[in-house]
């Protein structure tokens, strides 16, 4: 690091947890993305403010002034824009001296297996149930660890499943692929609108710890937020060991 950046990170750098080389680890991070909507965008604020390397934002949509009300990476001057260009944009305005890329795409196989095994840590700031189990189980292939969070009207809940940890479940032990599960979208159920700023922040907080090695991350841990009463519920997660897909793993 430069006299610089020991001046951007010095607030990070004093943290005994973190210092100069956990810094060094967050600034030579590969961050993968899914989603740059109301999840994503504060996630992608604070790892961009924190100086991860590399991040890769993954968005197929365009930013619409329904967005503007929880979405906070964009802006009414860049309505109608690919959420990833404007979310490069931002982040960029934040810190310069990282790599944004974006990339408009809706991923799915070998090609989200290739974004995940090029990343160190993978947030999943996506809106569909499907998304959701497609970025598990690349993780899962990978091995690497994964953030997810879900915000809809007043409730969130985020957790961590990194199957390098032999006791962590992956997101399908704890939601079955073959759920009957509905997806239910903002535009029809609402979201309370700083929730997602609480549940994206925790998903960035937990991706540092990841990259720099501190703390305890929530590994086996399912934290939930009921937004009306702003009180927190912590359930305890373990592995199926007969999951289909992480059962195969060492």
């Amino acid at each position: 690091m430069d006299d610089r950046q020991l001046l951007r990170y010095s607030r990070h750098i004093l943290l005994d947890e973190v210092g100069i080389e956990g810094q060094q680890r967050v600034l030579g991070a590969r961050v993968l993305i899914v989603g740059a909507g109301g999840l994503g965008s504060p996630a992608a604020l604070y790892l961009a403010a924190s100086g991860a390397g590399h991040i890769t934002l993954v968005d197929d949509d365009e930013v619409d002034l329904t967005n503007l009300q929880r979405q906070v990476m964009h802006t009414t001057a860049r309505i109608g824009q690919p959420k990833v260009e404007s979310g490069r944009e931002a982040l960029m305005q934040i810190n310069p001296d990282i790599e944004v890329l974006a990339l408009r795409e809706r991923v799915a196989g070998a090609r989200l297996l290739e974004l995940v095994s090029a990343s160190d840590v993978v947030l999943d700031c996506s809106d569909n149930f499907a998304t959701r189990q497609a970025v598990n189980r690349a993780c899962v292939a990978a091995r690497v660890p994964l953030v997810a969070g879900a915000v809809i009207r007043f409730d969130g809940q985020v957790s961590v499943f990194d199957v390098r940890d032999p006791e962590s479940p992956c997101y399908a032990c704890l939601f079955p692929e073959d759920s009957r599960f509905e997806d239910v979208a903002c535009s029809t159920m609402g979201v309370f609108a700083p929730l997602v700023g609480v549940i994206g922040a925790v998903q960035a907080a937990e991706a540092l710890k990841l990259l720099v090695g501190c703390g305890e991350p929530l590994v086996g841990q399912l934290l939930m937020l009921d937004g009306r009463a702003m009180a927190w519920t912590a359930m305890q997660i373990g592995r199926n060991h007969a999951c289909p897909v992480c059962a195969g793993r060492g």
